[in-house]
């Protein structure tokens, strides 16, 4: 179970970290390109969002191990 944990929260992170490295590329000049970059981030943060709150909760439950 604390592998399990340990996993899925390194998998997240990962997740969060290749997000951010994709918002720091900043927005393509193209305006097409960028409209559709702008719609992804709405969608981005959102996953980002749900990473950041289910890695907390993987911290809560991996206290319980120590």
């Amino acid at each position: 179970m604390k592998e399990e944990l340990i996993n899925k929260r390194k998998e997240l992170v990962e997740r969060v970290e290749a997000i951010r490295a994709d918002y720091r590329q900043g927005l393509n000049a193209d305006s097409e390109e960028r409209a559709l970059q702008l719609e992804n981030r709405e969608t981005l943060n959102e996953i980002e969002r749900v990473c950041l709150e289910e890695i907390a909760r993987i911290d809560d439950q991996l206290k319980t191990f120590d």
